[in-house]
């Protein structure tokens, strides 16, 4: 049996897209009989506390179906002050830098990208070990965070991770992309560079569309996802008028924003939005069989980002509320998988939430069947797998 080692600063029991992506990869990879193995810190996502189960453990390794994961230990925080986040970052640095150096490492391994420092020094050692290095590249990073001006352009920062950036894309054998747009930034540094589109796509195994929503009841929008700056979720809550339609907001998740969520949204009652925390997946799923419509926003237009939750709740039967601009966009319209709003623009996502608020439940169901089986033909994890493993990316 081939083995393979990913590499990821993320992975389940931890919430969000970052290690629902990567749990995705490793589990497909495992049923095409690769023998594999993720490293990653010991979890701590999103809060930036240890969990319960790793509380006082320098390393640890457990078996998540037939998946070998090792968890290296890790500083955790999530605090604003750099200082501290910069110790954080460092300390699973440290931790992932002494492991590839020392420890025996199969021939092949994948690397997540960004965080841009853990893929540097990923790349640094297996180069020298002369690994293949196939470099999952999810994000444009600094290009993102000059956009999300989390980073200044042509700071010391700015050129540092340019730097980091370049020496990652010149020393891994070959690149996976989230995107088009990935692949084409990558392909200006480098043109020979080979580069192949892997999208994040998931596998739910729901051969068909399950509808519990019926004509009395209001039609559900939801959002379930970090709540962070680059979505803009508090911001939605705030621009948008749900006082006089036929339409509720629910939203799913963790953050950065709750406090302000939770406190705008008991506060604003009459405008029918509802917060339910972070909800295990699987059980997310099961709640959300009586909702209609999912969001998905990003505060910014972000050059490279493809949010994958436009294949997730695809995948379930939901159309998709877009309102992130660039190439997600383009990826709803082609494959009609719903409505596009241009990013920031409140006035134009106020008039497609008021065009869903018109449609009666039997249009949605109609919609949702045509979503699901559009997902379906479009979105095949288990094709896209079998496709990069037959011209030997794995």
């Amino acid at each position: 049996m081939d083995e393979i080692l990913i590499i990821s600063n993320y992975y389940p029991p931890e919430k969000g897209a970052a290690a629902n992506r990567i749990e995705q990869l490793a589990l497909k990879l495992h049923q095409k009989n690769y023998n594999v193995t993720v490293l990653c810190p010991l979890g701590n996502y999103p809060k930036g506390k240890l969990f319960p189960e790793y509380k006082g453990k320098f390393s640890v390794t457990e078996n998540r179906d037939n998946v070998t994961v090792k968890r290296l230990w890790i500083y955790p925080s999530v605090s604003k002050n750099l200082v501290v986040r910069l110790l954080s970052v460092l300390s699973f640095s440290i931790s992932l830098f002494f492991y590839l150096l020392f420890k025996k490492t199969p021939k092949k391994i994948v690397v997540q990208s960004p965080p841009l420092l853990l893929s540097f020094i990923s790349v640094l050692v297996l180069s020298i070990k002369n690994k293949k290095i196939i470099l999952n590249v999810s994000d444009l990073w600094p290009l993102a965070a000059i956009e999300l001006k989390a980073v200044k352009e042509n700071s010391f920062s700015h050129k540092f991770s340019l730097s980091l950036e370049r020496y990652i894309y010149e020393n891994s054998t070959l690149i996976l992309g989230q995107s088009e747009e990935i692949i084409t930034h990558i392909k200006t540094i480098f043109s020979e560079k080979n580069c192949y589109l892997y999208r994040n796509f998931p596998e739910h195994h729901t051969s068909e569309l399950v509808i519990k929503s019926s004509e009395n009841q209001p039609i559900k929008i939801f959002y379930a996802g970090l709540l962070g700056v680059a979505q803009g979720v508090l911001e939605l809550c705030q621009k948008i008028d749900l006082k006089e339609l036929n339409v509720e907001f629910h939203i799913f998740g963790d953050g950065a924003e709750r406090e302000q969520l939770e406190i705008f949204i008991s506060n604003q009652k009459e405008q029918k939005i509802f917060f339910h925390g972070m909800v295990e997946r699987k059980k997310l799923h099961e709640i959300l069989k009586s909702f209609d419509v999912a969001i998905v926003p990003l505060k910014t237009r972000i050059y490279g980002s493809v949010p994958s939750k436009i294949f997730e709740y695809t995948a379930l039967g939901f159309p998709i509320l877009y309102f992130g601009g660039g190439e997600g966009g383009t990826i709803v319209e082609e494959n009609k998988l719903g409505w596009v709003a241009e990013v920031e623009n409140f006035q134009e996502l106020s008039e497609k939430i008021i065009e869903i608020s018109k449609l009666t439940h039997e249009q949605l169901n109609s919609i949702k069947n045509k979503v699901f089986k559009a997902s379906k033909l479009s979105f095949n994890l288990d094709l896209q797998i079998n496709d990069l493993i037959e011209i030997g990316v794995f």
